[in-house]
């Protein structure tokens, strides 16, 4: 396993990030726990989470899953770098969401007594809420690291803007700020290139991918249908858009040799300021399937012929001025 440090931070994290969304509602509790016994396996110590997963309001299905792994014992807390996220619906009351001081308070209480442990790795907003100004979001965080309950923090589907104005309100505060940032970022979703990443690269923080094969469509998921697997309504809508460089880029991968899967996750890990796509397995042999990605090194040749195929940004402004 290769290890890389996240953005300005001092701590090292696996190149791949082990994503749980799945655990609860399509893997199951136990292979949940073996998924992640194998991860550590192969070294991957960099899991990422949220309150909401599970998707049943307030009832923290996945921390919950993720809890009762850590309670095994076996050094597997003291192993995991975990990252959880808070902002989405936990109930129907006021203040029961978004990232109110009150919230952040409660919601980082209950994620610590869900996962079992006295303390998260990373603890990022899931996204920004425009009602609550950035002095309220990191008086709150402060006070959780000054009792020690998280030692991070990050975003998740910030702008490039809303990155300068956490950061530079944290300067104001003389406070450390974000460290990472997750965006929704693949070959076919590029546009974190225009702000998003200049921003990260600016101020110093990780780039963690989520959705790192477009929902499966960076996956081979034509040879998939050749083979007899049905999609969704909505990946099949995605397909129908963009089916002439599903089918290029399949091509190109057959010319490489290798899975359109483990060439998305590459291109990925050849990507200004990114730390590690967040991979989601639902099962062990996907899982064991990823490790492939960190091998493939991708030319400057294999790389434009990708850009060929999806085309990206320039860095604003020059994307759309001069």
């Amino acid at each position: 396993m290769e290890y890389g440090h996240l953005g300005r931070t001092g701590l090292l994290v696996s190149k791949l990030c082990l994503g749980t969304m799945n655990f609860g509602p399509h893997t199951t509790e136990e292979d949940a726990f073996a998924i992640m016994d194998r991860a550590h396996e192969l070294g991957i110590n960099f899991f990422d989470t949220a309150n909401v997963y599970g998707w049943v309001k307030g009832e923290g299905i996945t921390e919950k899953i993720i809890g009762r792994w850590f309670a095994k014992g076996g050094g597997r807390r003291e192993r995991t770098v975990i990252a959880t996220k808070l902002y989405g619906s936990m109930g129907d009351w006021p203040n029961e969401e978004k990232l109110s001081a009150l919230n952040i308070r409660r919601a980082a209480e209950a994620s610590l007594r869900r996962m079992q442990t006295d303390y998260i790795d990373i603890y990022q907003a899931h996204h920004i809420d425009r009602d609550t100004p950035f002095d309220e979001f990191w008086e709150a965080m402060d006070i959780l690291k000054q009792q020690g309950k998280i030692l991070y923090v990050g975003s998740s589907n910030f702008a490039g803007w809303h990155i300068a104005k956490a950061q530079e309100a944290a300067r104001r505060r003389n406070t450390f700020g974000l460290v990472s940032e997750q965006s929704h970022y693949n070959l076919l979703v590029r546009a974190p290139e225009l702000e998003v990443i200049p921003a990260c690269e600016d101020y110093g923080l990780g780039l963690i991918p989520w959705s790192p094969l477009a929902g499966g469509l960076l996956g081979g998921i034509l040879r998939k249908i050749d083979k007899g697997r049905s999609a969704t309504d909505r990946i099949a809508a995605e397909l129908d858009k963009h089916r002439d460089k599903i089918e290029r880029y399949e091509a190109f991968c057959d010319e490489l040799g290798e899975n359109p899967a483990n060439v998305g996750l590459a291109w990925l890990l050849h990507q200004r300021a990114v730390t590690a796509p967040i991979i989601g397995p639902r099962t062990i042999e996907q899982l064991d399937g990823t490790i492939r990605a960190l091998e493939i090194k991708l030319d400057d040749k294999a790389l434009a012929r990708l850009d060929e195929i999806f085309p990206g940004y320039k860095t604003a402004p020059e994307e759309y001025a001069w």
